[in-house]
């Protein structure tokens, strides 16, 4: 199965997308399905996994998506998950230090990717 997913504790997911809102769920569906695009938050509640700690498990088992993006509110957070996902990540995999731009959340949620 071929899915888009946006890992976040509380806010609403875009249109399109699968919907993991802690660490365990996102790596379950990272394990599971194709994943195109992924975006993902830091900060994942208290006593949680949080965004740094998805990366380490997705660089440790050779997870991957074809486009990871970072829509956390977290600077730190941002940095670290940006660093690490470089450093590891295939040169096949784009990884973006930042949000997923508008024009490609409504291709998403049209259903036009």
């Amino acid at each position: 199965m071929r899915i888009h997913l946006y890992l976040d504790d509380w806010r609403p997911h875009p249109k399109g997308f699968a919907l993991a809102r802690n660490g365990e769920e996102c790596l379950m569906m990272l394990r599971e399905c194709e994943v195109d695009v992924l975006s993902l938050d830091y900060e994942l509640g208290y006593d949680q996994m949080n965004g740094g700690d998805v990366v380490a498990a997705m660089v440790a088992e050779k997870l991957r998506a074809k486009e990871i993006y970072l829509h956390t509110s977290s600077p730190y957070g941002r940095r670290k998950m940006y660093e690490m996902l470089y450093e590891h990540m295939p040169e096949d995999v784009r990884v973006h230090n930042g949000p997923m731009p508008e024009t490609l959340i409504r291709e998403i949620a049209e259903g036009a990717r």
